[in-house]
């Protein structure tokens, strides 16, 4: 599973997944758009409805499922929609998905510690987070249940984690926005017709 606002959904996305299904040979990467990040502002934030569509766009292999099942179940916190699989999908062997820029923050998400106790953690290598993010309080407190092998994640009775190194993809959902409000911002000009 990987979580996220999706604001928009990019390149940096499918490239995380297409590696979490090779590396950590997993069936299948849930995409959980949220319906609002409580940490994030909603000004912004474009509709849920829009960037499930988008994210389907973006996503474009069998194996990646784009799903608001969030909104649908009232969840709002990764704990809660966790529990909530746990007993939906009882015989699945659920993995957390997130970049290094979220094992920074995650000791602000509610009840963090109970994320790493649920599921296996996969942090996939994020510019410029992965220094900061080895020395966070979330790679501290959880630094003994660190594995290495990453085709035995899945596998692995939580807490348990990995941080993976892999080549690093440059979007960024931050930068697309930027670009996005300079062009709707850039005065339109006429067109002189030579």
């Amino acid at each position: 599973m990987l979580g996220g606002s999706f604001n928009p959904a990019h390149e940096g996305h499918l490239h995380i997944s297409l590696e979490a299904l090779k590396r950590l040979r997993l069936d299948e990467v849930w995409w959980l758009v949220s319906p609002q990040n409580p940490l994030k502002a909603k000004n912004g934030m474009a509709p849920q409805a829009e960037r499930i569509a988008r994210a389907r766009k973006v996503a474009r292999h069998p194996r990646i499922k784009v799903t608001g099942m969030e909104a649908d179940w009232g969840t709002r916190y990764t704990a809660d929609t966790l529990a909530v699989m746990k007993r939906r999908f009882p015989a699945a062997r659920l993995v957390w998905i997130m970049g290094a820029d979220n094992l920074t923050q995650i000791p602000r998400w509610d009840r963090w510690t109970r994320i790493f106790r649920s599921v296996p953690v996969a942090v996939f290598d994020r510019s410029p987070y992965s220094r900061e993010s080895m020395a966070s309080k979330a790679a501290r407190r959880f630094w003994h249940w660190r594995v290495a092998a990453p085709a035995r994640l899945a596998g692995t009775a939580p807490p348990s984690w990995i941080f993976m190194h892999i080549k690093r993809h440059p979007a960024s959902a931050t930068e697309i926005r930027r670009r996005l409000d300079a062009l709707k911002a850039k005065p339109k000009t006429k067109e002189t017709g030579n």
